[in-house]
This record gives structure tokens, C-alpha cells and sequence, in this order.
């Protein structure tokens, strides 16, 4: 079993060392929450700081132009675009990751009107089944069918995430896709759990949603992207007319005629706040190499395992390449479990009934943290810490 020294010399020779100082992690904090929210970017506060001040402050309404606030939802989207293998005037910023999912899903029921299935993870993170469930409900006519039944022949379309929140499962987004396409059905990932802990290319599917505050460090109330594919954006309707997705906006019509490209996909004013919060995490994901991202999370969340051992039993795939950035263990008393070790500064988060996630962002966890975390995990387990009264209490979000 690799001791603490082995850890402190792996991180010395870590390649992506360097970035962990581009991010605010309070002393005494092990923060291995990253799938739910990033850590903070050091240079987030002065960038939004200058959106406020500056632009806010000093332009006024005159921000729309000067600072390009109006193309902020496609100039950020061609900035994530690289992340996700897609190409320019692809994707758009804004809004939240349940709007994305509506709007992708209902084009996509547009696309391929002779079919009544919707396929979809039961298992899913709620948000993404919830928003089906409504579509169905509204339309009427509609079959949700579980993905676990390995049925897509009659759908219309294929909703699925490319990491399992629950267990951190990877999908193989190739094989999946071809085979929804083989079968006449249109297919749209969530990349939530995914985007910003290893390469991701979704360039053979037809819609793509993902979120910026988890592993892109964009902030709590960061907006969401969408993507379309390109052999779409003639045919694809946008169910959310808002008046920015309009081909002209400041023509002011009274009726609707959708812009072309991936701008007939924005909606309402953009999140100009947030989005300079992302503009500043971008700023970092510009210059980090995916393929050593990729192989440091493996390697930290195959040390997890090895540490944790037969302690709790993993809910995650033992094999790393079948993983996301994200270890999940199972123990009937999860919760008060996980109260305990964020009180000795290891910070992970409970999903319900019984699991412990722990997110492994590669860009500010060391070797060093998952060492001590695991040891902490015991010391809480061993000593049975976690029986403390006080931790069997709920609080608002676990």
C-alpha cells in the first residue's frame, strides 16, 4: 500500500501541480466535492469584480456593446466547445441545466414526430428525469421507457449521462450514440459529471447539456451550455422562444422568427454576473492538457480504492477507465458517516439511500489529500465517530 511519503513525491512530480495554486482552498480542507461544486478561481472575484465595478458601474446599459455582454452566451460557448469535441457556433451559454435538457429533449421529439418513446435512466440524476416526466405529461401521447431495458428501437429520443452521479459509472458515449442512431433515434447527453475531469467528445450525437459549476469552477448559480450539432441548426426548434433566440431582437416584431445557427437556441438576457465568473475559469481550462487530466484522476481515484480497501464496499467500477473523477461507497449510515469527516476537514457529499460520493477534481487535489482522506475515513469508521447524535441531523442539502 502506497504510504504518505510515496504520495508527497508523486505530487512533487505531478505535471498539473502548479494549477492548484489558481484556486482558494481553505486551510485544513480536504475538498473532494468537486462534482458538485467546483473550488473557487483566484482570479474569479477580480474578474466579476470588474463586471460590476467597471462594466456594471462605468458603462451602464452601454455594458450590452462595450462589453460584450450580448455575445457573451455564444463567445463563452465556442470556449467550452473544445472541452466537449465540438467546433465553433455550436454551443450556447445560459440558463440552468433542467431549461438545456427541456429545450434539447423537446427539439429532438420535434425532429421525429412519428415516434411516441422517450428513453431515459431511471437512475438518472433527478432533474434530467423530472424534466421528461414533464414533457410527456404536457404533450401527451408519450412512453418514458427505462434505458435499463436496452430497448431503442421505437424512441425518439435517447437521454442519458456520461457519468452516473450516483455511482460515477462512464457510458461509452461512441457506442451508445451509434446504437440510438442506428435505431432511428436522436440522442442527448448530460455531461454534468464529466465535463472538466476528462476529455469528452460528443460531436456524433445531436444534443449535449452540461453544467459550469461543478468541475469547470465557474460558481454556485453558474449557467449552463447547450449543444446542437451543426446538421440541426436548420431544422431544430427551439421550444423556448425568448426574445434573444430571435432573428432580430431589437427589431422588436411581434412575432417570432428564430435567429439561425446556435443562437436560435438562446433565450432570455443573459447571466452576466455568472458568466464572468466563467469567463475567469476559462481562462484556466485553456491551458490544461486533457490527457494528463484524464490520467491523474484515474490515478486518484485508483488510490481511493486502494486505501479504502474492503472498508465500505465501492459502488463505483473497480476499473478506472470505467470511472469518472469520482469514487462512491456505500454504508447503511452514509450520512452521519459523512458529517463526521466533514467535521476532521475531509469534505465529500451523501447521496440518498446509503452513498458517500467523493470527487476527485485533478487540477487541486493531491496525492497527499487522498491519502489523508482515507485515513480519516478509517479513523471516523474504526473509532465509530460517526455516532455522534448531532450528526444524525438533516440539514437542507446533503
Amino acid at each position: 500500500m502506497i504510504d504518505r511519503d510515496r504520495c508527497l513525491a508523486l505530487d512533487a512530480a505531478d505535471p498539473l501541480r502548479a494549477f492548484r495554486e489558481e484556486f482558494v482552498l481553505p486551510e485544513g480542507v480536504i475538498y473532494l466535492v468537486g462534482n458538485s461544486l467546483g473550488a473557487l478561481p483566484r482570479r474569479a472575484a477580480d474578474r466579476v469584480r470588474r463586471a460590476v465595478e467597471q462594466e456594471w458601474g462605468g458603462q451602464l446599459v452601454g455594458g450590452w456593446n462595450q462589453a460584450g455582454w450580448y455575445d457573451q452566451p455564444l463567445a463563452l460557448g465556442d470556449r467550452i466547445a473544445p472541452l466537449i469535441g465540438a467546433g465553433p457556433g455550436e454551443v450556447v451559454v445560459g440558463n440552468s441545466t433542467s431549461i438545456a435538457i427541456y429545450q434539447a429533449v423537446a427539439a429532438a421529439l420535434r425532429l421525429r414526430p412519428d415516434r411516441r418513446v422517450i428513453v431515459s435512466d431511471a437512475r438518472n440524476f433527478p432533474t434530467d428525469h423530472y424534466v421528461v416526466q414533464g414533457l410527456a405529461g404536457l404533450l401527451g401521447g408519450y412512453e418514458i421507457r427505462d434505458a435499463a431495458e436496452g430497448r431503442f428501437d421505437d424512441a425518439a429520443v435517447v437521454l442519458l449521462s456520461e457519468v452516473d452521479y450516483r455511482t460515477g459509472a462512464r457510458a461509452d458515449v461512441p457506442a451508445v450514440t451509434a446504437r440510438a442512431h442506428e435505431a432511428g433515434a436522436l440522442m442527448v447527453w448530460d455531461l454534468c459529471h464529466s465535463v472538466g475531469a476528462m476529455p469528452v467528445d460528443v460531436s456524433a450525437a445531436d444534443f449535449a447539456v452540461g453544467c459550469t459549476y461543478k468541475y469547470l469552477n465557474a460558481g454556485p448559480g453558474a449557467p449552463a451550455f447547450l449543444y446542437v450539432s451543426p446538421r440541426h441548426h436548420a431544422t431544430a426548434e427551439n421550444v423556448l422562444q425568448g426574445w434573444h433566440g430571435h432573428a432580430a431582437p431589437f427589431a422588436f416584431e411581434t412575432g417570432y422568427r428564430p435567429a439561425e445557427g446556435i443562437r436560435r437556441f438562446a433565450v432570455g438576457t443573459p447571466h452576466v454576473l455568472s458568466s464572468a465568473a466563467l469567463d475567469a475559469a476559462l481562462e484556466i481550462w485553456e491551458r490544461v492538457p486533457m490527457d494528463l487530466l484524464r490520467a491523474k484522476s484515474m490515478a486518484l481515484t485508483s488510490l481511493f480504492v486502494d486505501l479504502v480497501g474492503d472498508l465500505l464496499e465501492l459502488v463505483s467500477p473497480a476499473d478506472a477507465e470505467a470511472r469518472g473523477s469520482q469514487v462512491s461507497l456505500r454504508h447503511p449510515d452514509g450520512y452521519p458517516v459523512m458529517r463526521a469527516l466533514i467535521d476532521r476537514g475531509v469534505h465529500g457529499d451523501f447521496r440518498a439511500p446509503d452513498i458517500l460520493r467523493f470527487g476527485f477534481a485533478p487540477l487541486y487535489i493531491r496525492y497527499v489529500d487522498v491519502h489523508d482522506a482515507a485515513a480519516t475515513l478509517r479513523e471516523v469508521l474504526d473509532k465509530e465517530l460517526w455516532r455522534d447524535e448531532r450528526y444524525a441531523q438533516r440539514l437542507a442539502v446533503t
